[in-house]
């Protein structure tokens, strides 16, 4: 039971730092209503980027910013390809994410790169504040990474607060509507193709920035751990719309960020309870499946339970 809670527990600093990422894959597949493997290139592209830069010598903040940067330049090839080149955003995705392949190879130089002895954002933050990583509960029950998990909630606070001011703003309702009815927002004078450009590099900066957060609390980062980036977003997503309120923009974006805690944590208990690692991809897809078929289970009991109650009510 110790084993459990404590994998329950640490569980948290990952979904927090995995939660920018599923905000990403949450602004193109709800609000743009398109599905862009663009991000299984794109956390690679903002952890390489961050672990070449801090191994020599940069301020660990400004690797972050870096790091954005290039996340939108990589969406930015995406959505060119989709709207200039008219290539569907499925296939500009996978186009997009094979060619990043290799230029995460040629950013890192090799496999991988190690930050172990370096400074981070998480290392500042233990440094001045003298808070320890890792704190004793009762029980035998310990909070680990609790500078990740401070410093990432801060961060996704601050990006959630700023996701919320802009989709409030006249150029995020236009992204908004692009997805849901572009028929209505062009006839509006909007131009589409810059919404969607807009939302897609919006979209691969913030996983970029997941990137970066995890290879900062890693210490190294390696070319192939975006592998299954878009299938965590997705599960983490729909996990969030399920189990939480989405009636507005607001609660839509901490359902999602709860999501992928609660996708972590699924992932850690069956891990302590011994599940192989290698069935973890089976494991996701399992999530997925069941996630997205609850509506329908739900409104199937929901008729089952009003049959019963008329057949009482007549008899």
């Amino acid at each position: 039971m110790v084993g459990i809670l404590n994998a329950v527990i640490s569980s948290f600093p990952l979904g927090i730092m995995w939660s920018l990422t599923t905000i990403g894959v949450f602004i193109t597949f709800r609000v743009l209503e398109v599905s862009d493997l663009t991000v299984d290139g794109t956390l690679t592209l903002g952890a390489a980027s961050s672990a070449v830069l801090i191994a020599g010598g940069m301020n660990p903040y400004l690797a972050i910013l870096i790091a954005f940067f290039c996340g939108l330049l990589a969406g930015l090839c995406t959505a060119l390809l989709h709207t200039r080149l008219k290539i569907p955003p499925l296939l500009s995705g996978i186009l997009t994410m094979t060619a990043l392949y290799s230029i995460n190879l040629r950013v890192m130089g090799k496999a991988n790169v190690s930050i172990n002895k370096m400074e981070t954002i998480f290392t500042r933050f233990t440094d001045v504040t003298g808070i320890p990583r890792r704190i004793a509960l009762p029980n035998g029950v310990f909070l680990s990474n609790v500078d990740v998990l401070i410093v990432g909630s801060v961060l996704v606070l601050l990006f959630a607060g700023g996701l919320y001011w802009f989709f409030g703003t006249e150029i995020g309702y236009g992204l908004r509507a692009t997805g849901s009815n572009p028929q209505m927002i062009r006839a509006q004078g909007v131009n589409t193709d810059t919404s969607k450009l807009i939302g897609l590099m919006l979209s691969n900066g913030l996983v970029a920035i997941s990137g970066s957060l995890l290879a900062q609390s890693q210490r190294f980062a390696e070319v192939s751990m975006g592998t299954g980036t878009i299938v965590i977003g997705l599960a983490s997503v729909i996990i969030g719309e399920v189990l939480f309120s989405t009636r507005c923009f607001k609660h839509y974006l901490i359902s999602i960020i709860l999501g992928s805690v609660i996708y972590r944590m699924v992932i850690s208990i069956v891990l302590e309870l011994g599940m192989n690692p290698n069935d973890l991809k089976l494991l996701t897809a399992a999530i997925i499946a069941i996630a997205l078929a609850l509506p329908l289970m739900r409104n199937g009991f929901q008729s089952i339970s009003h049959s019963m109650k008329r057949r009482n009510n007549n008899a």
